[in-house]
């Protein structure tokens, strides 16, 4: 998949590391940190974590500079959670991270998912921003220690279009 002058794909093992590194740089840009034994594993183990689901990098240039993902979760119904949705800096401000956010919304819609879930960080300003300006309606139930907003986007089954 393009988008401007990125290329998105599938994630690779040979990815693991750096997706890995990129993911931690952003946290610590907005003084989070990183959980490699608990809300980063997954990045760790993408072959574990997200078989039923997608791990996507984005590079441009031939350099990762950002990565999304989805996995089907059990909180809701028929639901998956999107993860993983950081782009470094200069990867930002271009429209790229709306451009994810709707890919993954038409991955997830043709799996047949009805629910999209998404937990963050207020200081994530502009990731709040992009969740809020499409379509997701704050919810409860947080579960990620570093996060302290969760979101839910129902999808519209097929016969109901």
């Amino acid at each position: 998949m393009q988008y401007k002058d990125f290329l998105i794909r599938a994630w690779q093992p040979g990815d693991r590391s750096i997706a890995f590194h990129l993911v931690g740089s952003v946290l610590a840009e907005y003084g989070l940190t990183q959980e490699p034994d608990g809300a980063d594993r997954d990045v760790l183990e993408v072959e574990t974590f997200y078989q039923n689901g997608e791990f996507w990098v984005v590079e441009r240039s031939n350099q990762l500079v950002g990565t999304a993902a989805y996995y089907p979760i059990s909180r809701g119904k028929n639901a998956v959670e999107i993860r993983k949705m950081y782009l470094l800096p200069e990867a930002r401000g271009c429209g790229l991270g709306k451009f994810l956010l709707s890919a993954l919304e038409s991955a997830i819609a043709q799996k047949g998912f009805e629910q999209i879930w998404i937990e963050t960080a207020s200081i994530l300003k502009e990731a709040v921003q992009l969740y809020e300006k499409n379509g997701y309606q704050p919810a409860s139930g947080i579960e990620t220690v570093r996060c302290d907003r969760v979101y839910v986007k129902y999808l519209l089954k097929k016969n109901q279009e």
